[in-house]
């Protein structure tokens, strides 16, 4: 090679050299901090960031899968040390302090009207604050009484139970015949909601429009006392401190439970994992009137993000009708955008129709400040009952103290 030849070779490849560079110093790293929710949900978000990046060279886009349980502290921690991601998936209840703090960028500015078309009503409305919106329901679920077939027709209700009546009348047959007839939840997340299912279908209320704690009424300790009387009789499984959502599931998909309230996704779970269990899903049942627990999880975007318009590029993306079908018939929610409520896959299934069918009469974690501090003392509440510390009465009344405090009531 001649001199020449070689100065001009290093000359092209110092110039490719400082393309690439330059090249890198413009790419821009979105940082996502997602909830497991199965073992499916980090895979498809590295699917989904692949795709992202083959679309859009010289963007890239980092996952970060959480278990739900940490997610919230992990967060907190982050925030503290400046270190949190780009975007996140939070419970929406958590939302409203993280507005309080300005952590959170509003989203109105990023979405077009055709955008915000995309979504149901319904499950936009909870991340609304003060007009704004804040987050992109991700993922959303109401909740449903789960039976088994056979064990449900021996007691006499071949369709399940309508009643809080009938669940009783249903699990005395079951626990003679040797099972456990009403699965009572009292441990991990969620267990202040499983009370809030009888309070509300007793006409009672967690927290009054001026927003109090209100659910230390005659409802209230009505709908705890019916609780403590299943366990009392033995319709429920014993110990019900020791079980989480997970284990009555579990006992359900052994067929060793005849009822339990969750959410649609133990029907994916039952799918993979029981194929053959027979099984229905009725409303949750009525005390005076009909009601159900509703949620979402949002994604949010941090004020703090250097990356905006590529973090928002990429929630455009994952909130396109392909990415969206393809997540929550996966992780077994219900859909939150109108292409996948008209997908033939939600269209043509009647166990997860059970669950639309509930949204009018559902219950919203409401977005108030001091709320998970109120549902921790309704479930230290609920914890003393069972296990004979406290009566509904004198429990109520100390956790709705507690309440007030944390509202700033």
């Amino acid at each position: 090679m001649t001199r020449f030849k070689r100065i001009t070779h290093l000359a092209a490849a110092a110039a490719l050299s400082l393309a690439s560079m330059a090249a890198a110093a413009r790419a821009d790293t979105v940082r996502i901090t997602v909830s497991f929710y199965s073992a499916a949900t980090g895979p498809y978000f590295e699917k989904m960031a692949a795709a992202f990046t083959a679309a859009n060279p010289g963007h890239e886009v980092k996952i970060e899968v959480v278990n739900w349980p940490s997610l919230l502290q992990k967060l907190q921690t982050d925030i503290a040390g400046n270190a949190n991601p780009d975007i996140s998936i939070i419970g929406t209840r958590w939302l409203l302090d993280f507005v309080r703090d300005d952590l959170v960028e509003p989203l109105d500015g990023h979405m077009s009207a055709d955008f915000r078309n995309r979504f149901i009503g319904t499950f936009l409305k909870p991340a609304e604050i003060k007009g704004k919106v804040y987050g992109l329901p991700i993922a959303a679920s109401a909740r449903a009484l789960y039976y088994n077939k056979a064990m449900l027709t021996a007691a006499g209700m071949p369709d399940g139970p309508k009643t809080w009546d009938d669940v009783a009348a249903a699990a005395e047959k079951i626990k003679a015949a040797g099972g456990n007839g009403f699965g009572l939840m009292a441990k991990g997340t969620e267990v202040d909601v499983y009370w809030y299912y009888a309070l509300w279908t007793h006409g009672g209320q967690v927290i009054s429009p001026d927003g109090k704690a209100a659910f230390n009424t005659p409802a209230g300790v009505k709908s705890l006392a019916m609780y403590k009387s299943f366990l009392d009789r033995g319709l429920t499984q014993p110990g019900p401190t020791d079980y989480t959502r997970e284990d009555l599931q579990n006992q359900f998909k052994q067929g060793r439970l005849g009822m339990v309230i969750t959410a649609p996704f133990l029907i994916n779970q039952i799918n993979k994992e029981v194929p053959t269990l027979q099984y229905g899903i009725a409303p949750v049942p009525t005390g005076t009137n009909a009601a159900t627990y509703a949620v979402t999880d949002s994604v949010v975007m941090f004020k703090n993000s250097k990356v905006k318009d590529t973090a928002w590029k990429f929630l455009d993306f994952l909130f396109s009708a392909g990415p969206r079908i393809e997540f929550t018939k996966s992780e077994g929610f219900l859909p939150t955008t109108k292409a996948e409520a008209a997908d033939p896959y939600f269209t043509g299934n009647e166990r997860l129709q059970t669950f639309v069918n509930l949204l009018p009469n559902a219950q919203f974690a409401p977005t108030i400040t001091g709320w998970e501090d109120t549902a921790k003392a309704v479930t230290n509440a609920l914890q003393s009952v069972y296990l004979g510390t406290a009566t509904p009465e004198a429990a109520l009344k100390k956790a709705e103290d507690i309440a007030n405090q944390a509202l700033g009531k």
